[in-house]
């Protein structure tokens, strides 16, 4: 079977791709939030340098700025170290800046500022980088004159795209491991979900073998529909089967009695001398009966059958008590080595006709005795009869065995009997075997499964 035909392969397919465009989506958004609440901490760190620079900030009489302390960060003191301040007094035209922006400037918009708030801006820096711009105004009142200053602190973007991709790498693997484990479960699931369906097909591997003759209703309610039409088309499957045997056994009865007519008309010419005509009646009437069981047979071990057994020393005895009425059986002996407790996985009438026919041929043919033993190993039931009759050499056997041979054509009087028998084995998935017997005739060897 195809993997790509297997349900179980196709719903973990459907699984990783869903799961994986979760786990992908999943990070982009983990990603995402992270650069979010990232930016808004450097923001914080920002707005500090802002607050620790305005308290700072002096202005002289003349204009002048100056700071009273330097910011403690040395990032501000390495050349485009990432990290930049300036402040502007937009009234006198003056201006600091950190050591970090050497002989730069940071590129502001000329936008007017609401004194008090923070602004960001995306900025050019030195160097050609992208800054993160946060900045204020303040008015300082200077000798009865307000002073305008912009004061701004920068942070160069690439240090946070660096931490996002170390944040990116960082979740990469852990996803990958969670995308495992959910896979893992998900299989799991899989297969308990499926599970009912491998119990249906366990279910209908008993009725194919005869071990039950329905579906359990035992089944989830997802599943419970099926079950209820494969126990519907087994029923009515049954009733056809029922009624095919019902209109064979009809037909047989139908053929019984002519037959038994011609029975007593061929008895009539043979008191009359006319055997040979006799003789050619009783041929033509003994195919037709023998076409007719078989039939019978084939319409009774068509259909599956229930988890039956029938006792072979029980049916083998009555078989012998029939046999010993005949007048091939007549005065020879027959010898059962057959334990009471000796059942075969069949239907009584089954075992009956197969027994028969075998056992019928071997009194046909013996001289004196016939033997019909059973033997159970392993996983396996063998009934065995033989004869001390003139049996078949081995090119024989082989073509009364035949695969597609008409064995009634075979010679040595296998006639439709061996047919019978060999219907009813390939129902129960049996075999037959014919071979030389120690009795010095022909050993019929049936192999049952147990």
């Amino acid at each position: 079977m195809s993997v790509l035909k297997s349900l179980r392969v196709r719903l973990v397919a459907y699984a990783a791709g869903v799961m994986a465009i979760v786990l992908v989506a999943a990070g982009i958004g983990l990603t995402s939030l992270f650069s979010r609440h990232l930016e808004r901490r450097v923001g914080v760190e920002l707005d500090t340098h802002i607050v620790q620079l305005s308290g700072s900030l002096r202005i002289g009489a003349d204009g002048a700025l100056t700071l009273v302390r330097q910011p403690v960060d040395p990032r501000f003191n390495r050349i485009y170290g990432g990290l930049y301040w300036q402040i502007t007094d937009t009234m006198s035209g003056a201006r600091m800046r950190s050591r970090s922006l050497w002989d730069s400037a940071l590129a502001l918009p000329d936008d007017p500022l609401e004194p008090g708030a923070i602004h960001v801006h995306d900025a050019s820096g030195p160097d050609g980088q992208e800054l993160l711009v946060h900045e204020q105004a303040f008015l300082v009142p200077v000798g009865g004159r307000d002073h305008d200053v912009r004061l701004s602190v920068a942070l160069d973007r690439a240090e946070i795209a660096s931490l996002e991709a170390d944040f990116a790498r960082d979740i990469t693997p852990a996803l990958a491991l969670l995308g495992l484990f959910l896979l893992a479960g998900f299989s799991i699931q899989i297969g308990a979900g499926l599970k009912p369906l491998g119990s249906m097909r366990e279910r209908l591997a008993d009725i194919r073998a005869g071990r039950s003759a329905r579906l359990s209703s035992d089944v989830p309610s997802e599943v419970a529909p099926l079950v209820d039409e494969i126990n519907e088309l087994l029923a009515a499957q049954e009733a056809d089967l029922v009624r095919a045997r019902d209109r064979a056994a009809d037909l047989a009865h139908g053929l019984k009695t002519p037959l038994t007519a011609l029975a007593t008309d061929i008895a009539r010419l043979r008191d009359k001398g006319e055997t040979a005509i006799a003789d050619d009646l009783d041929e033509v009437s003994t195919r037709m009966r023998r076409h007719m069981e078989r039939e019978l047979a084939r319409a009774r071990v068509r259909h599956g059958r229930a988890a039956v057994s029938a006792p072979v020393a029980t049916l083998a005895a009555g078989i012998v008590r029939t046999l010993e009425r005949t007048p091939d059986g007549r005065g020879k002996t027959y010898a059962l080595d057959i334990a009471d407790s000796v059942a075969a996985p069949m239907d009584g009438d089954d075992l009956a006709e197969l027994l028969g026919n075998l056992m019928e041929n071997a009194t046909r043919h013996a001289k004196e005795r016939i033997s019909v033993s059973a033997l159970r190993e392993g996983g396996k039931l063998t009934l065995i009869i033989e004869d001390d009759g003139p049996g078949l050499d081995a090119t024989a056997r082989a073509t009364v065995l035949a695969r597609g041979k008409r064995l009634d054509e075979a010679g040595g009087g296998a006639g439709l009997g061996l047919a019978i028998v060999r219907d009813i084995l390939a129902a129960y998935e049996g075999d037959l075997a014919l071979e030389e017997a120690d009795l010095g005739g022909l050993k019929a060897v049936v192999t049952l499964p147990a």
